[in-house]
């Protein structure tokens, strides 16, 4: 791994941690400013608004920066938010700082991950996104749980300034590795927006979107699933949470294995067993060892879908790339933004907690038949003969 990449992947499992440890705390944070939990999950909301927001906008805005200038200004913003939110005196300074928290996620995100995809071998892409986004699965496996067990030993804030740390810390390296390169627009910063003309954008975007909302509602609302429902201990937490990111490595891995051979193919079956993983956790959930072998299945198929999504937008983006995966990064906010309203709706005034999972199940079914239909849309494609278009067919 280059040593450029290697410093990426660094802040990435700083920011992954940032992102993800709420999941871990979110009893603690919704005590120790006053609401329930789920207004807590609004916080995952703040976050993802945040994403959605700063990628489009902060990667346009900064298309000519340098690259080493623009991931040490990422970096910084993101280290003194992480600082507000360990200081904010009510919930809702809260939710404003884990708001800018999120707006410069999405755009170091399609940094690093332009940056491996550029740099690899031919027909090894997947591959490649898949080494940078083992720093958001080490987030999961080793930053979420040290997070919650520091929230829960040394109380919330504490996770926090943790998470402020662990980007500062990573902060020598990227002055070190990363490259001075320059700004992606070669033109107007504004004609990179162009590249949303295509339709094949769209479609990968809302791929990420629709695929991924299920599974992060059921991720959001973890902590009381697994503690409520499935009767383990708030301090057993932090382990389950350390066997949804061994899983979330596996998967990550073998996601990128399978994209490389079929993108769209590998997504539509992956996504299908996450469905079918999603329905058997809302079976088998009251069962402590059932749902402790079904937090390491779906971390596993959570993360396995990522590699393919993202080869998927890079491809399809040709023009801007980065302006691109900052985007489908916002795809997948959108999906955590919808997840942390409806998995707080579905517990106060739908189904109830319980019934998450199912609900998670059928939201990705969703994103099954997106998949489908782009899979059967590009071997309809790959089947018109030279000089005629799939409109003529």
């Amino acid at each position: 791994m280059r040593p450029a990449v290697f410093s990426l992947m660094l802040v990435v499992f700083g920011l992954t941690t940032g992102e993800f440890v709420i999941a871990g705390i979110l009893p603690e944070v919704a005590g120790g400013v006053s609401v329930s939990v789920s207004a807590a999950g609004m916080l995952v909301t703040a976050y993802a608004i945040g994403m959605i927001v700063g990628g489009p906008v902060v990667t346009v805005l900064t298309a000519r920066v340098p690259r080493k200038r623009l991931v040490v200004g990422l970096m910084l913003v993101a280290v003194l938010a992480n600082l507000g939110s360990a200081i904010a005196p009510n919930y809702p300074a809260l939710l404003a700082t884990r708001g800018v928290a999120g707006l410069v996620v999405a755009t170091f995100f399609a940094v690093a991950i332009a940056t491996a995809v550029s740099t690899a071998a031919p027909g090894k892409e997947a591959a490649a996104v898949a080494r940078v986004a083992l720093g958001m699965n080490l987030g999961i496996v080793l930053g979420t749980p040290i997070g919650a067990t520091i929230g829960q030993s040394l109380g919330w804030r504490a996770t926090f300034v943790a998470v402020a740390l662990c980007v500062a810390a990573a902060l020598p390296l990227v002055l070190r590795f990363m490259p001075e390169q320059p700004g992606t627009a070669d033109g107007s910063v504004l004609g990179e927006l162009r590249v949303f003309g295509d339709r094949e954008v769209w479609w990968a975007i809302g791929l990420t979107a629709l695929g991924n909302i299920g599974v992060v509602t059921v991720f959001t609302f973890i902590t009381p699933l697994l503690t409520d429902i499935a009767g383990f201990s708030a301090r057993a937490v932090p382990v389950l949470l350390l066997v949804y990111g061994v899983g979330a490595v596996v998967g990550n891995q073998l996601g990128g294995w399978l994209a490389d051979r079929s993108l769209l193919g590998s997504v539509a079956g992956l996504l299908a067993a996450l469905a079918g993983a999603l329905s058997l956790f809302w079976l088998v959930g009251g069962n402590r060892i059932g749902a402790a072998a079904m937090v390491f299945v779906v971390g596993a198929l959570a993360f396995a879908i990522i590699p393919g999504m993202q080869t998927r937008v890079v491809a399809a983006a040709t023009v801007a790339p980065t302006l691109a995966v900052a985007v489908n990064a916002s795809g997948f906010q959108l999906a955590a933004a919808g997840a942390g309203r409806l998995g707080g709706w579905v517990i106060d005034e739908g189904t109830g907690l319980r019934s998450l999972p199912l609900v998670g199940a059928a939201l990705t079914a969703m994103g099954l038949a997106v998949a489908a239909v782009m899979w059967w849309r590009d071997r309809r494609r790959s089947q018109v003969p030279l000089g005629e278009t799939v409109e003529q067919r």
